[in-house]
């Protein structure tokens, strides 16, 4: 199978602000290509797509609706991906037992309440 191209694409019912969140926390630029389609660029990449899905729900997390997609952020230190990351928008769902452990991660929500976790 020769796969050209790996993107992970977010449904959500204002597409416009989570292609925001993303780009911000992502540190790229967001382009907006129709109605339904962004497409937030980092440098040459497309890591994340956001589609338009007017009916869309937020998974609930941990325990309710299945999970439908979440990535997790390898951080060189927690504390300032954190506050980065809550001042775009995100949403604290689990934080982890011991911030100070040398490996860990914390659960946050994107504006559309899809999870995510900064790990280090």
């Amino acid at each position: 199978m020769d796969i050209r191209a790996r993107v992970v694409v977010f449904d959500a019912a204002d597409p416009e602000t989570e292609a925001t969140f993303w780009a911000t926390l992502l540190g790229g630029t967001v382009d907006h290509e129709d109605d339904d389609w962004w497409s937030v660029r980092v440098g040459d990449d497309e890591p994340v797509c956001v589609q338009l899905a007017p009916d869309h729900q937020p998974p609930q997390w941990p325990d309710g609706l299945p999970q439908q997609v979440h990535l997790d952020l390898v951080v060189p230190a927690l504390g300032p991906a954190h506050d980065e990351a809550m001042a775009v928008g995100a949403t604290l769902l689990q934080a982890a037992d011991d911030r100070d452990a040398e490996h860990g991660f914390q659960v946050y929500a994107d504006p559309a309440g899809h999870p995510f976790c900064l790990c280090w």
